[in-house]
């Protein structure tokens, strides 16, 4: 049998009704998942850490310590991560009037700004910054590169920037998408790995087909520049080898159209999806064909469906659980390393870990935490405030000070979009 949205919601409503309630309010959970995450996770260059732990130096970030891709370091995913929480401390800081809350808007803005910055290869976004203010990764990801877009997108359609912060925005942003578009929107390497790609935007899933899209119609936005709407007229209606539909009817498909080339989803990668998601909701802002804008908006109506069960992942998350985030400790859990002249030998190496040392926690945040955050953030993009009740339920479940994971942001990016209540 076939369940409707709104019958799973209060299927859902329903098993957890005779669970606990946090002692918090909404908002003042929301308030602590945003003083926790400034206090702890924001570094000074305004990039978001994935947790407190030692930071990578120079030598390190040279040499692939704990691996030449960045992964299980504190500074893995900050373009990412500052790239998905910008629209929802712009809407923070439209909300409250407040000048904190822009300037922590700024301050984001100004990371992404850095991590695009600090090499000499045209359109690299740097993961994260090491001890020296510039060391860094010689690899990024596609997953770093469309977030650090959304990211200034939010930005500079939030009315905070200077005429001179929008101009420099711009500027940046015309020179990363043109370097990636000369690459054919694969994701450039450095050091040692310069001249190879890691990821791209073409491909044939769901993820790439909305991604794309969304970078060819944000940059025309952003830039002015007529060749980025030409180019996502393009891409739209092209078939990317070897299915049959077209983009948009890829979008239309949502996230369950790449379950077979991405195991888990549900259970735990919705994370990679949140961006997905904000993207198919700016392309309904930014289309005005009704047909496309169909689509897009039926793929926003499938992630935000299949996305539900997972909020009740929260309810098995213990504030007081004991596990050890060995994590923190990086270099003692992954101490084992060999050189990397290939980036199969880097993946490799981070496969490689002391679990003795490692602990449980990092695993249980994400499967408890991580993910029915991410899935309230999917859903509440959706952007019409069904399902609020469940989605503040999981907001409300933690304690965010004793997370140890930076993706407790996801809290304030479901909050933010859901909308204010009439």
């Amino acid at each position: 049998m076939k369940l409707s949205f709104l019958t799973l919601a209060s299927l859902l409503l329903a098993s957890h009704a005779l669970l606990p309630a946090a002692d918090a309010t909404l908002p003042q959970a929301v308030d602590q998942a945003h003083t926790e995450l400034w206090r702890r996770f924001v570094d000074p260059h305004g990039i978001i850490r994935d947790f407190e732990g030692d930071l990578p130096t120079p030598e390190d970030c040279k040499l692939g310590r704990p691996n030449a891709i960045g992964w299980w370091s504190p500074i893995e995913n900050g373009p990412m991560f500052n790239g998905m929480y910008l629209p929802a401390i712009c809407e923070r800081a439209r909300r409250s009037g407040a000048a904190a809350d822009a300037e922590q808007a700024r301050r984001l803005a100004q990371g992404l700004i850095k991590c695009a910055s600090v090499s000499d290869v045209p359109g690299f976004i740097a993961r994260g910054i090491g001890t020296d203010g510039t060391c860094h990764y010689p690899l990024s990801s596609d997953d770093q590169t469309h977030p650090w877009f959304l990211g200034l997108h939010a930005y500079l359609k939030s009315g905070l920037p200077t005429a001179e912060e929008r101009q420099q925005i711009v500027t940046k942003v015309k020179e990363v998408a043109t370097a990636l578009e000369a690459t054919k929107w694969r994701i450039p390497c450095e050091g040692d790995f310069k001249g190879t790609f890691r990821g791209g935007f073409t491909g044939h899933l769901f993820r790439d087909a909305v991604r794309y899209l969304y970078l060819l119609r944000a940059t025309h936005e952003i830039t002015g520049d007529a060749i980025w709407l030409e180019r996502y007229h393009k891409a739209r209606a092209e078939r990317p080898a070897p299915g049959t539909k077209t983009r948009a009817e890829i979008c239309a498909a949502g996230y369950p159209y790449d379950r077979e080339a991405i195991a888990h989803i549900d259970e735990s990668q919705l994370w990679i999806y949140v961006g997905s998601q904000a993207s198919l909701s700016q392309l309904i802002a930014m289309e005005k064909d009704a047909a496309l804008n169909a689509l897009y908006r039926t793929g926003l109506t499938v992630n935000a469906t299949n996305a539900l069960p997972a909020l009740k992942g929260h309810a098995t998350f213990d504030n007081n659980d004991k596990k050890i985030f060995g994590n923190a400790n990086w270099r003692a859990v992954y101490s084992t390393w060999f050189p990397q002249p290939t980036q199969e030998d880097a993946a490799r190496l981070a496969k490689i870990s002391d679990k003795s040392k490692r602990g449980e926690r990092k695993d249980y945040e994400a499967r408890h935490m991580k993910n029915p955050l991410a899935a309230a953030a999917i859903i509440s993009l959706l952007g019409d405030g069904s399902n609020r009740e469940l989605i503040e339920q999981v907001i409300r479940h933690y304690d965010y000070s004793k997370l140890n994971m930076a993706e407790l942001f996801f809290a304030e990016c479901a909050y933010y979009a859901l909308p204010l209540e009439k």
